[in-house]
């Protein structure tokens, strides 16, 4: 509907009388109004979102085993660490 009164020009009922600053301003909102409405059905993006939304998965996972592996590592070599001065 706002394309259609927007390509054809057509102001709607009752606007006959009004200014042409308040008419001016009403074409400017239903451009705005179009434009919004072309940016919320368009799907170019949503790709590249859910890209990042993998991405920062796997860099959580990828934190959290790294977290651990390193505990586990720091373990292991106190073991050794212990180990060897008790052979010395």
């Amino acid at each position: 509907m706002a394309r259609y009164l927007l390509l054809n020009s057509y102001p709607g009922p009752g606007w006959e009388n009004q200014s042409t600053e308040r008419t001016h301003m009403n074409t400017m909102l239903l451009k705005l109004y179009v434009k919004f409405d072309n940016l919320m059905s368009r799907e170019e993006g949503q790709d590249l979102i859910e890209y990042a939304l993998i991405a920062a998965l796997l860099a959580l996972g990828a934190v959290a085993t790294m977290k651990t592996l390193g505990t586990a590592i720091s373990t292991e070599f106190t073991a050794i660490s212990t180990t060897f001065a008790g052979a010395f």
